[in-house]
């Protein structure tokens, strides 16, 4: 199905050059001289990869269809990520290429989306925020403040990440999933 880039929004997902984008950020430009054009990021759903694209204004895309099934993450058996349907029980094995980029926030029975494009697991949506451990950063030193700059720390999924100089090995953190940053500290 085609629809306009008038009828664009925030997590509309669209088929573009062979490949499935969900819209993150989207902007109507009309400029003083020449054609107004919609400028947007478009978040590749089978790569994680994050792109700017611009379309003329009026011009039709495709709308992909995109299925969504809330699961359960259950553990790596090592040639792929193993979920559960949280209503049927049904265990699926999804491979790692295609929750690559979710793979630095799962934890062991965490609820996430599975994303299903024409029968296809495309991608892995987790929460928009996550709370994860330290496994691994240089002590903090006393005195050290929240302004004070960044050190760099590992948690306990393998994602690495700045943080401020008070956070300790051990700390459990806030973390923002769709750029990877810290937020706060987590209880």
């Amino acid at each position: 199905m085609a629809i306009s880039t008038a009828k664009f929004k925030t997590g509309l997902t669209i088929e573009v050059d062979n490949a499935i984008w969900k819209i993150i950020d989207f902007q109507h430009v009309k400029p003083g001289k020449g054609g107004a054009f919609v400028r947007t990021k478009l978040k590749n759903l089978r790569t994680g990869a994050v792109q700017e694209k611009t379309f003329r204004s009026g011009a039709k895309v495709e709308k992909a269809e995109i299925d969504s099934k809330k699961m359960q993450y259950l553990y790596d058996d090592g040639s792929g990520l193993v979920f559960m349907d949280v209503d049927t029980y049904d265990q699926i094995t999804i491979p790692r290429e295609a929750a690559e980029s979710a793979m630095p926030y799962l934890q062991p029975n965490m609820e996430v989306q599975i994303v299903q494009y024409q029968g296809e697991t495309i991608g892995i949506e987790v929460p928009k925020t996550v709370t994860l451990e330290v496994a691994e950063t240089e002590p903090g030193i006393k005195g050290d403040t929240a302004s004070g700059g960044s050190k760099p720390a590992t948690m306990t999924t393998g994602l690495t990440l700045q943080v401020p100089f008070f956070v300790n090995q051990g700390d459990k953190l806030v973390i923002n999933t769709t750029d990877g940053t810290y937020i706060s500290r987590g209880k």
